[in-house]
């Protein structure tokens, strides 16, 4: 899961990522907007329980790993893998 604000520049960096993450390993991640959304802000601290209280927030429920601010491609698949 990602959690972005709409106006965040790091969170549209992170995006690109993402998009070719589905593109390359067939991966998609469920996106929610939290600077608009209160629900979708509501789950967000139910996932980041004070690990992250910024955007983008990428939550990996499988394994429970997380990602927070600005991370590059490679650490973003192998985040999207559950490889360390």
């Amino acid at each position: 899961m990602e959690f972005y604000g709409a106006e965040c520049p790091t969170c549209k960096e992170i995006e690109k990522h993402l998009q070719r993450l589905q593109e390359e390993e067939g991966i998609e991640v469920t996106r929610f907007e939290v600077w608009h959304n209160a629900i979708n802000q509501s789950i967000m601290m139910k996932y980041a329980k004070s690990r992250c209280m910024g955007v983008p927030f990428l939550f990996n429920k499988k394994n429970e790993s997380f990602l927070c601010g600005l991370n590059d491609y490679d650490a973003i698949k192998k985040w999207a893998k559950g490889e360390k």
